[in-house]
């Protein structure tokens, strides 16, 4: 079996028990987005409800990395929650803004800058945002 030409790694952390940081390097595509589903549908399942997506390493990604963006924002919304794409590669970023996915999932520039948004959403949401 082949291995990927350029495979995909996800690393993630917790800035806060309800925030999972996922660190994203590599391209995003048809062959790697089954690995960054599945590190979503784990944090979703142990609680998480707020989704930092650090993609400042990946150079590509395509419809199946965005379809995987917009199905964990719905699910999050649901919760509430949030997903928010941190610092994407200008190429990332380029598609986020033609296809309109920049509009729907806020883009920071920064961690703190997406955990600010967490707490305003979490302050409207009447929840009290955690120290």
């Amino acid at each position: 079996m082949p291995i990927a030409q350029n495979p995909l790694s996800v690393e993630v952390t917790l800035p806060r028990e309800d925030v999972a940081l996922l660190t994203v390097e590599g391209y995003l595509d048809v062959d790697t987005a089954t690995e960054f589903q599945h590190h979503l549908a784990n944090q979703l399942h142990h609680g998480r409800r707020h989704f930092l997506l650090d993609m400042s390493a990946v150079p590509f990604m395509d419809s199946s990395g965005m379809n995987i963006i917009l199905r964990v924002y719905q699910e999050a919304r649901d919760l509430p929650g949030s997903v928010h794409i941190i610092s994407p590669a200008p190429a990332v970023r380029r598609i986020l803004d033609l296809t309109g996915v920049s509009i729907t999932v806020p883009v920071s520039q920064s961690v703190e800058e997406a955990l600010a948004l967490v707490d305003g959403q979490q302050a409207t949401d009447g929840a009290e945002p955690e120290a």
